[in-house]
């Protein structure tokens, strides 16, 4: 097998251009193996195999820098950077991040996660480079999607690219925009012509001749100029990128090697900001990713003959917190014409999808512009309308201004389901949800919630629509049975007390209430007894019933599935006479795991914090 032979980007280069198609089908017969066993992305890493390749054969890699966006299409660019080996631990605990990690692996100038930086981040380095040695010079290319281009960040960095006129390439990938169709002979003649050196060579000195010739030679450069943009304006969609500065080439079939290399190795040799336009399947070469690339983009583990996913299957009685929201969305909808549905170029993971189905006039996809769909929302919401923005967590954080500005200032009744939050799971550092309660809680004006199971998700998704307040509700990627009995009318900023006791008080938020639960009985076993007070609300703060209860008890913990600084437990030390103790996650970034492994690892389990309570007992509060 050739991939055998290859442990670093010097390795690929030994191959002849003929033995890089064989290359490319061993590494997708690579990724599908290990994916079916770990879940991962696997149509975006499937469709950009022969582009890594071709980047990597033309680049020199590490000193030349590939900077990805947002990370979920780099497998390949895994494989061949001396990480086959470990491929197979992919997304598994101590094992591969499934996105470009800069502590992994010297390949990988970033940690990446998130959509619509790479230009940003490519220039960046281009700058820097330009202060360098003439030594310590080197190449970079940064890979965009079309769903970067959604994204306005991803504009602002072309914009400033294509001013400063830096030499850097842009890769933009594109797998379903209707400028597919342009793919073909015509076109790729075209682009192999306007990238050959000998066309360039011929460009510049024709351009030096006419320059010389005074004014009359300025007007025949910019005729000459309009010609080349005509030509290409016949066959190609460049010219909103040549307006943005750019040299434009493409597009071009992103898995013809034969003719991605060529094209690229002359491309790199020419000066100034260049955007190279490729055209992919997504899912290429596993025909169960190309017929469902949605499903396979981000998918669990399944069988690699037939395609169906063997993922955990639910407890009897539990639904995910994600299908409770479906369903009550939904519900909702066809009572109060007034709720629309608005999410960031995902409906299918926030489960807005069965709203759009049933509502598309109320329902919108902004991709992947979470600031734009806050401001959007804030419009909405100001003609009368309930908008409900549903967006992970650590997305979320991208609109931080907009929820700050555009929303919890003007006071507007938006409403925010915050998906992921808390511990993620396998997607890992860049995913995990644990920073929201911290972010939010320092807003006026904006109500937080966070149910304790899936009954209370229904009510508190009720109560929101009800309030003319902006609100925000956090639950986690986790399935959740729908209740205990003991759910109680909500009251804007009042807690529930569910249990008594006289040695200490615990005050749990969201998913922490039934695992605090389960501590709380495993302490009576040993003769301890305590208060259970379900916070329901991280803002406003009950802190009449907190004080009322917490003052009967010598010892007081909190419990919160987010990070303990500035977050929920803060807020209660801070207002509270006597010593309280934060349960939650510690104020660093989370690695990739399974959720069960990361909860167990922080402590955040019913046996951890059982174990906490009775240390802190024990040896009367002391550490």
């Amino acid at each position: 097998m050739l991939l055998e032979k290859i442990n670093s980007s010097q390795d690929l280069k030994k191959l002849t251009l003929e033995e890089l198609k064989p290359l490319a089908k061993e590494i997708r017969q690579r990724m599908v193996e290990v994916v079916s066993q770990t879940g991962g992305h696997l149509a975006s890493s499937l469709g950009t195999v022969e582009l890594i390749i071709a980047l990597h054969y033309c680049l020199n890699t590490p000193k030349d820098k590939i900077v990805f966006d947002v990370g979920h299409q780099s497998y390949a660019h895994k494989i061949l950077t001396g990480r086959n080996a470990l491929f197979s631990t992919l997304r598994q605990y101590q094992g591969l991040s499934g996105f470009p990690s800069k502590d992994e692996s010297e390949y990988d100038p970033f940690t990446s996660g998130h959509s619509s930086n790479a230009v940003s981040l490519a220039l960046g380095l281009v700058c820097g480079r330009d202060l360098l040695p003439k030594d310590e010079q080197f190449k970079i290319a940064a890979i965009i999607g079309d769903g970067a281009l959604s994204g306005g960040l991803c504009f602002e960095g072309l914009n400033n690219a294509g001013h400063l006129k830096k030499d850097m390439l842009v890769v933009l990938n594109t797998n379903e925009l209707s400028i597919a169709p342009n793919v073909g002979a015509i076109s790729n003649y075209l682009n192999k012509i306007i990238s050959l050196p000998v066309y360039n060579r011929f460009k510049h000195n024709v351009e030096k001749f006419l320059k010389d010739r005074g004014p009359r030679g300025s007007r025949l450069i910019k005729l000459m100029v309009k010609f080349e943009e005509g030509l290409k304006g016949l066959f190609v969609p460049g010219m909103l990128f040549e307006e943005l500065g750019f040299r434009y080439f493409g597009p071009i079939d992103g898995h013809d090697l034969r003719s991605l290399v060529p094209t690229l190795k002359n491309i790199l040799e020419i000066k100034g900001s260049r955007l190279l336009h490729i055209v992919t399947k997504k899912g290429k070469g596993c025909e169960f990713a190309e017929n469902n690339p949605i499903k396979f983009h981000g998918i669990g583990c399944f069988d690699v003959n037939t395609g169906e996913v063997e993922g955990k299957k639910s407890q009897p009685g539990t639904k995910s917190y994600t299908e409770i929201f479906r369903n009550k969305l939904l519900e909702l909808g066809k009572s109060d014409n007034r709720i629309l549905a608005i999410t960031a170029a995902m409906p299918e993971g926030t489960g807005v999808d069965k709203f759009r189905d049933a509502f598309p006039e109320r329902f919108f996809d902004v991709g992947i512009a979470e600031a734009h769909a806050v401001c959007f929302a804030a419009g909405l919401a100001k003609q009368g309308f309930k908008p409900v923005v549903a967006i992970y967590s650590t997305f979320l954080q991208r609109a931080y201004d907009q929820i700050i500005q555009e929303v919890s200032l003007q006071g507007l009744p938006v409403i925010f389901a915050i998906d992921r939050a808390g511990i993620v799971g396998e997607d890992g550092v860049t995913h995990q949800g644990i920073f929201d309660i911290a972010y939010l809680r320092s807003i006026p004006g904006l109500v937080i919630m966070a149910p304790k199971d899936g009954g209370e998700l229904e009510q508190m998704l009720e109560f929101a629509v009800g309030l003319d307040k902006p609100v925000a509700i956090r639950y986690p990627r986790a399935d959740v049975s729908w209740g205990d009995g003991s759910l109680e009318p909500l009251k804007l900023g009042k807690a529930q007390l569910i249990k008594e006791g006289k040695d200490f008080t615990v005050i749990a938020l969201g998913t922490m209430v039934s695992v605090a639960r389960e501590a709380i009985e495993i302490l009576k076993k040993e003769g301890l007894s305590g208060n259970l007070i379900n916070a329901r609300f991280a803002a406003p703060i009950d802190f009449g019933l907190i004080k009322e209860v917490s003052a009967k008890t010598k010892f007081v913990f909190t419990v919160e599935e987010g990070i303990k600084e500035e977050g929920f437990g803060s807020a209660i030390a801070q207002e509270l006479s006597q010593q309280v103790v934060r349960i939650g996650l510690p104020f660093e970034f989370i690695p990739h795991g399974s959720r069960e492994i990361l909860l167990e690892k922080y402590g955040l389990t019913a046996s951890g914090i059982a174990a906490e309570i009775r240390w802190k007992i024990k040896n009367n509060g002391q550490d």
